[in-house]
């Protein structure tokens, strides 16, 4: 499973939240966590981010693929960032990349993917109108889709990571590259060309 999680249905108060002002509060506590550079005030907004799993009610086992891929990156950047610079530059770094992905990840698995497409498209409305961005060709409705495919993306290229690498360590091959890197890519590049064809059938590329 990739860092970023897949929507978890639920009543808490941070799935009732609108969708526009959970990202609105994802963007500052991540433009904060890179402005800051003490590791205290990282480790803050760490705890503060983790709290909010607990206050969404996010199930155990949703939790814990996140949080082993999440540590994982972790160790790897803190070793290279340690022997790069120093412990505590390597310290912040680490301390800013767990605060960025735990931010997306909770938003990700707290909002509907329609809920950000209908945020977005709301928010560039009146930025879109002909004297603005409108004379470029930006429309709102647009950017929304694309805003919403990417989301999609991570969460349809998760599962078929996820898939591949089961269908390798049943063969008995999960450390071989070439067994998870060629069909993951094969896979892959089939779910894009069944997405341009399903977005051509919508008259989505005649304009």
């Amino acid at each position: 499973m990739t860092p970023l999680g897949l929507y978890v249905p639920g009543a808490s108060s941070l799935h009732r939240l609108p969708a526009g002002a959970k990202f609105l509060g994802m963007l500052v506590l991540v433009t904060v966590s890179v402005v800051l550079g003490s590791p205290i005030a990282l480790g803050v907004i760490c705890a503060v981010v983790a709290l909010g799993y607990p206050l969404a009610r996010i199930p155990w086992d949703r939790v814990w693929p996140l949080l082993r891929s999440v540590l994982l990156l972790a160790v790897v950047i803190l070793a290279l960032q340690t022997w790069l610079l120093d412990v505590r530059s390597a310290g912040v770094t680490v301390l800013r990349l767990v605060a960025a992905l735990g931010a997306a990840s909770l938003f990700t698995l707290t909002t509907r993917i329609d809920d950000v497409v209908g945020a977005v498209e709301r928010a560039l409305d009146p930025l879109c109108s002909p004297r603005m961005l409108g004379r470029f060709g930006v429309r709102p409705d647009r950017v929304g889709l694309l805003v919403g495919l990417t989301l999609q993306a991570v969460a349809t290229l998760s599962g078929i990571a996820a898939s591949v690498r089961e269908a390798a360590r049943a063969r008995g091959v999960e450390r071989s590259v070439v067994a998870f890197a060629v069909p993951f890519l094969v896979r892959t590049l089939k779910h894009a060309d069944e997405l341009g064809e399903a977005l051509a059938a919508r008259g989505v590329a005649d304009e």
